[in-house]
């Protein structure tokens, strides 16, 4: 699985997410509409972490949907 069909799926996908990431909100779930970018960056204000280590979750949770 890769990330754009994720993107295209993300309905079907942000509930998985928001498992994975119980700090994210419904709002976050809807402005993240399946673009990685925004998701990375609303890992790092609600955890604190560093933009390598959003984006390695995020590539790890991704690598979980297969």
């Amino acid at each position: 699985m890769n990330w754009d069909q994720i993107q295209g799926q993300w309905k079907q996908y942000k509930g998985s997410a928001k498992q994975q990431w119980g700090k994210l909100t419904d709002d976050d779930m809807d402005r993240i509409d399946g673009n990685k970018d925004i998701l990375a960056g609303r890992l790092q204000e609600q955890y604190g972490i560093e933009k390598e280590e959003a984006e390695r979750q995020i590539d790890d949770w991704v690598k979980g949907r297969q």
